[in-house]
């Protein structure tokens, strides 16, 4: 058992590493976008939202940061150009932030990205691999969700 674990958070950590070196990269040889991998979650996240626009707080909570943090990326966004804020017409106390046509085009770009690593690892596996494959990010995920909600609590 012990040596099992070992593997796997080698493997989870590696993976995680990989992605996460993957993502960067294609930032950074997509000439013009002068973004940073947070600031492309950002704009993911917000491309998630409704299409009126997203509250600050409400991407503070899908992110899991400080209201303080997405304001000051959000206004960063906004200056390069890859969203706007605007007053919520039913509560004008509100902001809601959307993305500009600049950063629909990033996100669709990300969301791209992701599909194509989806479908070349789905390449390397067979039908029974690929739902073994599945069922085990199912769990593996609902188990980080579920100790996520005991830290909320």
């Amino acid at each position: 058992m012990e040596n099992f674990c070992r593997q796997l958070n080698d493997v989870l950590v590696e993976t995680y590493r990989s992605i996460s070196r993957l993502e960067a990269s294609l930032i950074e040889k997509k000439s013009g976008l002068n973004l940073s991998i947070s600031e492309v979650h950002l704009i993911e996240a917000i491309g998630r939202g409704p299409a009126q626009g997203c509250t600050i707080s409400g991407i503070a909570q899908e992110l899991a940061v400080t209201l303080s943090s997405v304001t000051v990326a959000v206004n960063k966004l906004v200056r390069k150009g890859y969203a706007v804020k605007q007053r919520d017409k039913a509560d004008g106390r509100q902001v809601l932030v959307s993305l500009t046509r600049k950063g629909q085009k990033v996100d669709r770009i990300h969301q791209r990205f992701h599909l194509r690593l989806a479908k070349a690892v789905a390449a390397q596996l067979n039908d029974q691999e690929k739902a073994t494959l599945v069922s085990g990010i199912g769990k593996l995920n609902t188990f980080f969700r579920q100790k996520l909600a005991g830290l909320e609590e």
